[in-house]
């Protein structure tokens, strides 16, 4: 197994475009890490790298103890599934899942056979062995692509948005999946996505980046519940956080957060960063479900007209214009609201965030 290590590994192009920036990360053995963030922030250069793919113009990479830099990728021990699957199309399923094997010249046949039989029989994939490629289904071809990279028994498994060409329902099988192998493998997992929904539901620890630097490096937990910035905050979450700007109140009970006729008590956790921010504009997140449904309306109640009623099937999300402006929340399937209706609903102070308006940098202590 092995555990990988960036240490100041950056990447210029010739054009003087920076990709990657100081990376900084430590891959734990047998760790599932998820690197998340929007097209162009640097995620597959930085797999690329793991891979052998992309040259690395700053820093040290080791895999281990070992600086692997220099490494070329068939000596790297790692094993990679493509967002394109990359099936052989004259081939069957049996051939494609054993041609890594074949190439590498290593194992008899009967070890090849033992591996390719075993992989397909994890995977659900035993009665296609005999069929081409364009006799599958895209979830069988990706189950495919997952066991010609299982065989190789390598010690990192590298994933480029391996689902990002399914459909939903099977997406979520799929991760499902993913989730057991890496549990049967015991193999170091590095996965590549910009679907928040897969990192928060495969993930050990989550890589947050954007335009080739690190955001922020937690669990899915840390990541939602304590974004570092209001990227992060904003990248995670469905509907997306609402950010409403204002001001910090100091009062005889402690801070609040003040916009027009809105305001709202600040929990503990926000009030030690917010103490200096005086008169500076701030932002506060809410995000749509922290927020209850209560009879009767209160200080710590957020007003507003519904502009919009979305049913989701077990919720609805409110578009909801307030004194902070227009937010979106999402509120249980049992209340039917109507568009223009007049609404108050309890928010959740405790779970409230509070961002620097001029830096973005989270308030929480």
């Amino acid at each position: 197994m092995a555990r990988i290590q960036f240490s100041g590994v950056g990447k210029r192009y010739p054009n003087g475009f920076v990709a990657l920036a100081d990376l900084n990360l430590e891959i734990g053995d047998r760790e599932f890490l998820v690197l998340l963030g929007p097209s162009g922030c640097g995620k597959s250069t930085t797999l690329n790298m793991i891979a052998g793919l992309e040259e690395i113009t700053e820093g040290q990479l080791r895999f281990d103890e070992t600086v692997v830099n220099e490494v070329p990728p068939h000596k790297r021990d790692v094993a990679m599934v493509f967002q394109s699957y990359a099936l052989y199309p004259h081939k069957s399923v049996y051939e494609n899942i054993a041609f890594g094997l074949r190439m590498r010249q290593q194992h008899d046949a009967a070890e090849i056979d033992r591996r390719v039989r075993d992989a397909a029989r994890r995977l659900e994939i035993e009665p296609l062995l005999e069929r081409r490629p364009n006799q599958l289904s895209g979830g069988q071809r990706q189950r495919v692509a997952l066991g010609r990279a299982m065989v190789r028994q390598p010690s990192v498994f590298l994933m480029d948005e391996p689902l990002s060409n399914l459909d939903a329902a099977l997406r979520i099988s799929m991760r499902a999946e993913i989730k057991q192998l890496h549990q049967a493998m015991q193999t170091t997992f590095v996965y590549v996505t910009h679907d928040q929904a897969e990192a928060l539901t495969l993930a050990d620890r989550i890589v947050v980046m954007r335009d080739g630097v690190v955001q922020q490096i937690g669990t899915p937990d840390e990541i939602y519940e304590q974004p570092r910035n209001q990227f992060v905050a904003s990248f995670l979450g469905n509907p997306p956080i609402n950010f409403l700007e204002g001001l910090v109140e100091h009062t005889a009970h402690g801070l609040r957060f003040v916009r027009g006729d809105l305001r709202l008590a600040l929990p503990e956790s926000l009030s030690a960063k917010a103490q200096g921010q005086g008169d500076r504009p701030v932002l506060l997140g809410l995000r749509a479900e922290d927020v209850v449904e209560q009879p009767g309306a209160s200080e710590q109640s957020l007003h507003g007209q519904v502009t919009t009623v979305l049913p989701v099937g077990s919720d609805q999300f409110l578009g909801m214009q307030t004194a902070g402006g227009l937010v979106y929340l999402r509120v249980g399937k049992d209340r039917r609201h109507r568009e223009g209706e007049s609404v108050a609903l309890s928010v959740v102070t405790s779970r409230l965030h509070l961002f620097d308006k001029a830096t973005g940098e989270s308030l929480r202590g």
